[in-house]
């Protein structure tokens, strides 16, 4: 019984504990300070990542570097030269060929722009080896590895249509010859004629 009523009394406590001022008080503190805490925190976000202050990316096509960073310096933007890719001949030399994110996208200041920088020229292949090969084979060799084939001419050889020769600028060059992409070479095939012999 005597428990009964202490249980009766400590649950009365409790009631008249939470609904006396001094705990309503407190709580409407501690909700207080919660809500002045989160408006703290947008706040802090909104102004740390700018929200809702947006800038429309630029067009860098075929911009120099020069340019460019003129260009992003006025935008309050920022930009990242990616390595350069394969040439274009449409674009000169040592400008944007593509740019991300695109031209006239919102972003927001400070976002970097990624750049894609066209080389100076072509680079280099190695000249495959096409010597006794058929003149059709040599050509979609030389085709694979980005040459083309320009100019044909034959000698006196047995071997008709067999490449004997690659030449460029007039000039024999062996199989690993470094040329710039796109470079057109002379192929020399035989015409299937048997090579005159020299009688002295």
């Amino acid at each position: 019984m005597k428990n009964f009523i202490k249980s009766i009394s400590s649950k009365y406590s409790f009631i008249k504990f939470i609904t006396s001022k001094t705990f309503l008080k407190h709580i409407g503190l501690a909700v207080l300070v919660t809500i002045v805490l989160t408006i703290l925190v947008l706040k802090l976000l909104k102004v740390t990542t700018n929200h809702g202050e947006f800038v429309l990316v630029p067009d860098l096509s075929k911009k120099s570097l020069r340019e460019v960073e003129e260009i992003i310096d006025k935008a309050d933007l920022n930009y990242v030269v990616l390595d350069s890719t394969n040439y274009n001949p449409d674009y000169p030399r040592f400008s944007v060929i593509e740019q991300n994110p695109l031209a006239n996208k919102e972003v927001k200041k400070g976002r970097k722009i990624y750049l894609t920088i066209n080389p100076s020229g072509y680079r280099k292949v190695s000249v495959p080896n096409v010597i006794q090969v058929t003149k059709r084979n040599a050509e979609s060799m030389l085709k694979a590895v980005g040459l083309s084939v320009g100019k044909v001419s034959y000698i006196n050889e047995i071997g008709k249509d067999m490449v004997y020769y690659v030449r460029y600028e007039g000039k024999n060059i062996l199989p690993g010859h470094q040329l710039p992409k796109t470079t057109e070479v002379e192929l020399v095939c035989g015409n299937g004629n048997r090579a005159s012999v020299v009688v002295e």
